[in-house]
């Protein structure tokens, strides 16, 4: 059974999203390395490049101020070109694992985590796979709708600890496909960045 839902005012002001001046100064940093990998790489779409700032790292960004002040292990699943794993690790410098199959994506986080003096670890592997991460938040952007996304969720959460799952238009009905496999409470958050997307903050997730 859905829990309740809270929503936040509807806005895409990106001044909402707080950053301190070294924060600030290390986000350009990353998104330096992200341009210059990206010429070799696909690490996001071409047409992105352009609006990296808004489109990706104050998309990941706005997740900071969602994460529980006691959680100090943070998964990310699919992390690809680090959004939003690697931006949240840099921001709150918590402990940060970024799971991602690609080989040539994780050379990418390897060589940012090593640059931005990041506290995160990256795992080259199917997350499905890999042992479970035991985190007090795991995150995944874009990586795979719900009925495929929660049980990967499930895997690598602790007992008690919570998802934060940015979803786009079809965020209604990926949660009435998983409505009878899953007990969950979901509370929904307007993204501050992109009007027609919503933040998942995904607690007490049991199968049903």
């Amino acid at each position: 059974m859905l829990g309740s839902f809270h929503v936040k005012p509807d806005c895409c002001d990106d001044r909402l999203v707080s950053l301190s001046p070294d924060q600030h100064r290390r986000l350009k940093a990353y998104a330096d390395l992200l341009r210059t990998w990206s010429r070799r790489i696909n690490l996001v779409a071409p047409r992105d490049i352009d609006r990296l700032w808004q489109r990706h790292i104050l998309d990941s960004a706005q997740l900071a101020d969602l994460l529980p002040p006691s959680a100090t292990r943070l998964a990310d699943l699919g992390s690809g070109a680090g959004l939003p794993g690697l931006v949240l690790a840099l921001i709150t410098a918590r402990e940060t694992h970024l799971v991602e199959r690609d080989q040539r994506k994780a050379a990418f986080l390897r060589d940012a985590v090593r640059q931005l003096h990041l506290p995160a670890s990256v795992h080259a592997a199917d997350a499905h796979a890999l042992p479970p991460l035991m985190a007090d938040v795991v995150t995944a952007r874009a990586l795979a709708p719900l009925p495929t996304l929660l049980p990967l969720v499930a895997r690598h959460l602790r007992r008690g600890g919570i998802a934060l799952l940015p979803k786009g238009r079809s965020v209604d009905r990926e949660l009435t496909d998983v409505e009878g496999s899953w007990k969950m409470r979901v509370e929904r958050f307007p993204s501050r960045t992109d009007r027609s997307a919503t933040i998942l903050r995904v607690s007490e997730l049991a199968r049903a």
